[in-house]
């Protein structure tokens, strides 16, 4: 199973970014994560620091982590890839269609993603995907 330190994937992020400003040949996740970089100009700046590897970013100063949120972003890709857990797609479709902005609908998922996990790790259990795509519904449908 892969399982990247925190560098590796700072370095997937910063490389995937370099090559793809320098117009070079990207793999496929590459290609997934410098999409994914474009819809976050906030982050252009920070993927070209030759120090953002080893930048501190704490919560508690109120700094979103970028290399978490574009890993994040990045995972939610595979599971709609995939569908995975069943039902995330649909449920991703709804929140698009009242947003009318696949970026808007992303982020949807990804805090529903947030609460799963932080909900698994404080209760020691899995991540229960059934609450996973159930959040995700209820925010493609809230009004």
């Amino acid at each position: 199973m892969f399982n990247p330190s925190r560098d590796q994937v700072r370095n997937f992020f910063i490389e995937a970014w370099r090559k793809h400003r320098a117009r070079e040949v990207l793999t496929p996740l590459e290609s997934i994560a410098a999409d994914l970089i474009l819809l976050h100009p906030e982050y252009h700046a920070l993927l070209e620091d030759p120090e953002a590897v080893t930048r501190e970013f704490a919560p508690e100063d109120g700094q979103v982590n970028p290399f978490l949120h574009l890993s994040l972003h990045l995972a939610i890709e595979e599971q709609l890839s995939i569908d995975q857990p069943p039902g995330l797609r649909a449920a991703f479709e709804a929140s698009q269609a009242r947003h009318g902005d696949r970026h808007d609908a992303l982020h949807d998922v990804l805090e529903c993603l947030g609460e799963t996990v932080f909900t698994a790790q404080r209760n020691g259990t899995p991540p229960d995907g059934a609450a996973y795509v159930a959040c995700v519904m209820r925010r493609a449908t809230a009004h």
